[in-house]
């Protein structure tokens, strides 16, 4: 089972992703977790990428794809993967598709959690009036330039992966259940 999910910041993406790496046993490959662990490592890759890190720079596509292509080939990805946070554009999405093909796999799935922004933007205010330990990068002004970065950045590559009859999607505004089980749903015609 290799699937992307995609969505706004807000939509409960990492929270499906660990309850389906928890029932199927594959692995949640965040990009941020992966560069950090990268760095930690020391290697090659992971210096480079601290340059980079260090210097303010986005990392290169190139980068990116080399990364994904030496984590999925680890032993806790033999049964699968949950890629969250990548790709995010579609020149990443097309390079994704190329390392799947040269390792003869590919994509199940990618599924868009479809979420009301204005109700994302409502959340995080009454979880910042409700908590005073709320986190820094928790505000309103924060989640809305996310959400607008996403609209131009990430949201292109939708049609994307429509086109190619991939992409399927569910109700993020429902439970935590309720959106596990539609992607259940999913995988299961998959």
């Amino acid at each position: 089972m290799n699937i992307i999910l995609l969505g706004p910041p807000g939509a409960g993406k990492g929270t499906q992703a660990q309850v389906l790496t928890e029932r199927h046993g594959v692995a949640h490959l965040s990009t941020g977790d992966m560069l950090r662990s990268a760095v930690a490592s020391g290697s090659e890759l992971g210096q480079r990428a601290k340059k980079i890190m260090d210097e303010g720079q986005l990392m290169p596509d190139e980068l990116m794809i080399k990364m994904i292509s030496e984590r999925i080939d680890q032993p806790d990805c033999a049964k699968g993967f949950i890629l969250d946070g990548f790709p995010r554009t579609v020149p990443q999405a097309e390079a994704l598709d190329s390392l799947l093909e040269s390792k003869g796999t590919a994509l199940d799935a990618v599924i868009e959690m479809k979420v009301d922004e204005a109700e994302l933007v409502s959340r995080i205010e009454s979880r910042i009036n409700e908590s005073a330990q709320a986190r820094s990068d928790d505000t309103v002004e924060t989640l809305k330039r996310r959400l607008e970065v996403y609209r131009e950045q990430t949201a292109p590559i939708l049609p994307y992966y429509r086109n190619k009859g991939t992409l399927k999607t569910v109700d993020g505004m429902k439970s935590i259940e309720e959106v596990t089980d539609q992607i259940e749903g999913i995988l299961q015609v998959a």
